[in-house]
Order: structure tokens, then C-alpha cells, then sequence
């Protein structure tokens, strides 16, 4: 991550510098749970992923900082209405700004950011632009409510899963790489190919993402071992193991899918790692990865295209 800091740290700044200026707001409760929430830290992916892609095609305009504030204004506001549909208290290590504020305030300062974003789309003028992300955030919300559908879902095969994940996390990543092609009115073959970049970039990133609930370290992912378990959802090791591991293994995560209660966690980690579904799990991710490297074959060789490839690696070599 650091090479990719270093080629995109100078306009990040500029993008952080004018997230906060949009997300001024004469009332003072969506200021301080705006705030609470894009201060809290995380990765940046999704506005990276839009400067490297416009950069890396040769643009040399402004309009890509304003479009990467608006990805990450879409990301947060989809993040404060998953923590109150999850009942989740922890994310990047620290409180929820549902657990902090409540939910009312941050079910309506998603929607703040969300309204937010488009006035500020509105500003580069380009319907194709406001297309792409009109469709990007209506296919994430279609993404959280089957996600919401399944939960507790036993009979959830893989391909159901991908394309949960695919409208949930992996749209934004599509949009987020699409953008850069149409700032440089590029041909439809390299949107369509920059446009599967991202995703699937982000299909690797859930994934690894699904794994870590499992695999890592709390201090380092930022929430609690086992809060997918915990809300029931069937991702991709539990569901390699209900549909390859041992009868009682699969037994086990079906009882505790059902169930939804954490103390199941132990067994159920005793369960997949038998089943071999986390190395598994890491396969379909490191395909993903491989997949959107090759997206990128005739973009031309510069920095900003080192970093995008750079970026498909740390999507599945991380540990938070």
C-alpha cells in the first residue's frame, strides 16, 4: 500500500480536503456523525481506484477528485445504514456511529451523503457519469437487501453468493474504476474492461474480506471475530463446507447459521479449517485478482497503472 500511497498521497490529500468542505452542513448533528464516520479511517479504496484509473488513461483534468469524494460519500452512507441493519458496535476499531448516535441519526445521515453525492455529480456534467452511479447505488441497495434475504440462509450455493457480493460490494469498485475511462472518453472496449477490473477487484476484496472473519486479528480488521456468523450470513467458507465438508461439519454450520449466536464461532471455525473452505475461499479471491489484472493489458505503462496492479495484490495479500 505504500507504493500506491506514494503515486496517489498528493491527490488523496486534495480529495480528503474536499470531502470535508461537502460534507459542511448548517445542522450540527450531521456534521459531527458526518465527520465521526469519514475521519474513522479505512482504506480509500474506492476513491483511489477512480484517480489511478483516470490518471492511468492520461487525464489531466479536475473533474476525478470530485468523483472520488462522491465514491466515498456513496461507500459511508451505504456503511452507516449496514451497521443499523447489522446491530453492529464495532468497525475500524472503534465505535459505530450507530452505537455512538443512534440509528435514527445515522439511518438519515446516510441518506445526507447519499443526497450529498449527487449534487455533486451533477457538477462535472456528464449524464453518463450520473448514469453509472445512479445504477451503481441502486444495485447496492438491491445487493444489501438480498444480502438481508439470506441471512440464515442454509440452502445458498456459491454463485448465489458472488452475486450477492457483486451487487453489494463489488458495483462501487466497477464504478469507481469505470469512471476514470469515460473522464477520458475512452472507447466502450476499455470502459468495459475497466469497468471489470473493478469488479473483480472488489469481488476479491469480500471475499478475503469473508475470510478475515475467520482468520484475523480483531486488533487489525477493526471489528469482532465472527460478526458475519453472528448475523447468520452465509458466506463463502460456510458455504464450501455445508456443500463439501464432513456431515457433521456441515451439520454444525448449519445449526449455527440457523442460529445465528457467536459461541458457535469455535466450532465452527474447527469446521471450515477441516473442510479446507479457507484455502478454498483464498482461491476464488486470487482468481478474482488474477481476472482483473488482465483487464488491464493495453493500458499504458505509467505509475497509475502500476498501482492499480499493485492494488489487485493487496487485495488478497492483507491482514485487515
Amino acid at each position: 500500500m505504500d507504493f500506491v500511497k506514494s503515486v496517489v498521497g498528493a491527490e488523496m490529500a486534495a480529495v480528503d480536503a474536499l470531502i470535508r468542505d461537502r460534507l459542511y452542513s448548517e445542522v450540527v448533528l450531521v456534521r459531527q456523525v458526518a465527520e465521526y464516520i469519514v475521519s474513522s479511517g479505512g482504506k480509500r479504496l474506492r476513491p483511489i481506484i477512480t484517480l489511478l484509473s483516470a490518471r492511468a488513461q492520461g487525464y489531466q483534468g479536475e473533474h476525478h477528485r470530485e468523483l472520488a469524494a462522491v465514491v466515498e460519500f456513496i461507500h459511508t452512507a451505504t456503511l452507516l445504514h449496514d451497521d443499523v441493519v447489522d446491530e453492529s458496535s464495532l468497525r475500524r476499531g472503534r465505535d459505530t456511529a450507530n452505537a455512538l448516535f443512534g440509528n435514527a441519526a445515522s439511518v438519515l445521515v446516510g441518506d445526507f451523503l447519499y443526497s450529498r453525492a449527487f449534487q455533486m455529480m451533477v457538477n462535472c456534467g456528464s449524464m453518463r457519469v450520473m448514469e453509472v452511479l445512479a445504477d451503481a447505488t441502486n444495485i447496492i441497495a438491491e445487493g444489501e437487501v438480498m444480502q438481508l434475504m439470506n441471512i440464515g440462509n442454509v440452502d445458498i450455493d456459491e454463485a448465489g453468493y458472488l452475486h450477492v457480493i457483486r451487487y453489494k460490494t463489488a458495483k462501487l469498485f466497477e464504478a469507481a474504476a469505470r469512471l476514470g475511462a469515460i473522464l477520458t472518453a475512452a472507447d466502450v472496449g476499455r470502459e468495459t474492461a475497466m469497468a471489470a477490473y473493478g469488479m473483480h477487484l472488489g469481488t476479491a476484496f469480500q471475499i478475503v474480506d469473508d475470510i478475515l472473519d475467520y482468520t484475523g486479528k480483531q486488533d487489525e480488521i477493526g471489528k469482532s471475530l465472527g460478526d458475519d456468523l453472528a448475523e447468520g450470513k452465509p458466506t463463502l467458507p460456510l458455504i464450501y463446507t455445508m456443500l463439501h465438508g464432513s456431515a457433521d461439519d456441515a451439520a454444525i454450520v448449519r445449526d449455527a447459521l440457523q442460529h445465528a449466536r457467536r459461541e458457535h464461532f469455535p466450532a465452527v471455525l474447527g469446521a471450515v479449517e477441516r473442510a479446507g473452505a479457507l484455502d478454498y475461499a483464498m482461491t476464488v479471491a486470487r482468481r478474482e485478482a488474477e481476472i482483473a489484472l488482465t483487464q488491464l493489458a493495453g493500458l499504458p505503462d505509467n505509475e497509475s497503472t502500476q498501482a492499480l496492479v499493485a492494488l489487485a495484490d493487496l487485495a488478497v495479500n492483507r491482514s485487515s
